[in-house]
């Protein structure tokens, strides 16, 4: 696992609970509101990502 993963999860997951982007993008410490939109934009690919696949398989047991 990447340290990017883990931050990917971390966004993607408070964006899907409902956490405005304004204060995912200050708590994931973005500059720029263009980098944390772009993670609200790829969320709905999320559950093709390798790293997502692979936790799920790890959680999984499998």
């Amino acid at each position: 696992m990447h340290p990017h993963v883990l931050r990917h999860a971390f966004v993607t997951t408070v964006l899907d609970a409902g956490v405005s982007l304004r204060d995912v993008r200050i708590a994931a410490r973005h500059a720029d509101p263009r980098t944390t939109m772009r993670y609200d934009h790829a969320r709905k690919n999320v559950d093709r990502h390798a790293g997502y696949i692979l936790a799920a398989d790890m959680a999984s047991g499998t």
